[in-house]
């Protein structure tokens, strides 16, 4: 079987080879997937480059990709849940990522039954950033019907789905987007869209419950200056917390070095009586089968951009890169794929 690595920390055209690979044995607790599609997202770039080096060193070469929809093809020690030919989707754990790859042997509690009216390439696309939503904005955050919220990029491939997410927990719904896009959001169900081409949201809105910061650097501290009193910034792309950084088992040299890169940040926080976290999303298999609901229900809808072929994985991560993609990009196993 054929897979593309990192062999090395750098760009998309020095650090990643395709190669052969061992079809791997699930081993207890495991379920061996046939990958009939993938979807790739910012952190495989990021950690492709190093950026995450100092939070976790990889020995290379290893897989990239940590969304998969697929087909069980067989089960290790222990697995009940799934059996031959059931179709599966999932964000993999940080020890089974790989997914540009054809097959995979995942843990069996990251996966989730597919949801019949999608197609691979759909159900691919849902994984990473539903989760990473859901836990930022639900589990942690706690959004609650009728709250303000603001997210910002709605268009991108987190954006699109925390709109519908959000929406469908009942919160009004505030997004930025350029020009070209903001019809489109509004149809995701944004109650508001701001075109920062044209208007500042500093100057337009105030009292706001809950800030979804996925663009990191002013923004996050930028989220202070519209939240109410006692309102809630969660972020993906700011400075780690120092709850976070303990959470997740880093060192406490490293966390006091966090501590003062986050000091402006908890300041603010302070100076607000806020909640600030960074989410760093962990897979779950229980709350992706409950975001598959909301799928199937046709309550949240899958936003792609563009499916390359496997073979075009390079060019599909270069497209990513440029941070034009309205939605997903997905890289599909089959045939019909068309860039």
């Amino acid at each position: 079987m054929k897979a593309l690595k990192i062999t090395r920390y750098g760009d998309i055209n020095t650090s990643l080879a395709f190669g052969e690979a061992v079809l791997p044995t699930p081993g207890t607790g495991e379920v061996l997937i046939r990958i009939h599609a993938a979807s790739i997202n910012p952190i495989d770039l990021m950690v492709m480059r190093g950026d995450m080096k100092a939070v976790k060193k990889l020995d290379l070469p290893v897989g990239i990709g940590r969304d998969l929809s697929g087909v069980v093809v067989s089960v290790g020690g222990g697995v009940t849940a799934y059996q031959p030919g059931d179709e599966v989707f999932a964000r993999v754990g940080e020890d089974h990522v790989g997914t540009l790859s054809h097959f995979l042997s995942v843990d069996a509690s990251h996966l989730a039954r597919k949801p019949k009216n999608l197609t691979h390439e759909e159900a691919a696309s849902i994984p990473l950033v539903s989760l990473t939503s859901y836990q930022a904005l639900i589990q942690v955050a706690g959004l609650k019907k009728g709250e303000r919220v603001l997210i910002h990029a709605g268009s991108g491939g987190i954006g699109s789905v925390a709109v519908q997410l959000a929406k469908a927990y009942g919160a009004y719904v505030i997004t930025t987007t350029s020009s070209a896009n903001v019809e489109w959001v509004r149809e995701l169900g944004a109650d508001q869209v701001i075109d920062y081409n044209k208007e500042n949201y500093l100057d337009l809105l105030s009292d706001i419950d809950v800030v979804y910061d996925t663009l990191g650097g002013q923004y996050t501290l930028d989220a202070f200056k519209v939240l109410k009193r006692g309102g809630r910034v969660v972020s993906i792309s700011g400075v780690l917390d120092p709850q976070t950084a303990k959470e997740f088992g880093i060192g406490w040299l490293l966390r006091k070095l966090l501590r003062l890169k986050a000091r402006s940040v908890m300041k603010a926080a302070k100076e607000k009586t806020a909640l600030y976290r960074m989410v760093i999303m962990e897979a779950n298999g229980s709350q992706l089968e409950e975001l598959g609901s909301l799928c199937r229900d046709n309550i949240i809808s899958p936003v792609i951009d563009k499916i390359y072929p496997f073979e075009q994985s390079l060019e599909a991560l270069s497209y990513l890169e440029t941070g034009r993609a309205k939605g997903k990009v997905i890289v599909s196993m089959g045939e019909s794929a068309n860039a």
